[in-house]
């Protein structure tokens, strides 16, 4: 089923009422769902689904996955969250191993990626034979 251009804009209009101060209000945003449910206006379902699209994007755009090789000991871990704090302003943070990355770390925050990894650079190199 394709999106209406209506339905995105009446979207947009409610995750809009969902922010509060640049941040997500998780009870605005619960009765407006109940809202749109219950009145079912035309449409109604593509709504619900790009306002639950939109707001999966909000939510990842405040949480930062942050990938190593080795384990980091925890005043890297507080430097790195420090960093990415100031940058990017509140952020929940997820630490995960991943030792296909030979070395250096992969940072992601929403769709955002900068991989400073060895395996990256090696791949890299690889492209431009």
């Amino acid at each position: 089923m394709k999106l209406s251009r209506e339905a995105r804009r009446q979207a947009r209009e409610l995750f809009a009422m969902t922010v509060v101060d640049g941040r997500l209000d998780t009870s605005r945003l619960n009765t407006i769902f109940g809202e749109v449910a219950e009145k079912k206006p035309r449409d109604y379902m593509p709504i619900l689904k790009e306002l639950t699209r939109l707001v999966r994007l909000e939510v990842a755009s405040h949480h930062a996955v942050i990938e190593s090789a080795t384990p980091l000991d925890p005043a890297n871990i507080q430097k790195y969250e420090a960093g990415l704090t100031a940058r990017f302003g509140e952020l929940t943070t997820e630490f995960r191993l991943n030792p296909a990355l030979i070395g250096g770390l992969r940072v992601q925050i929403g769709s955002d990626v900068w991989d400073g990894s060895v395996q990256a650079r090696l791949e890299a190199i690889k492209q431009q034979r």
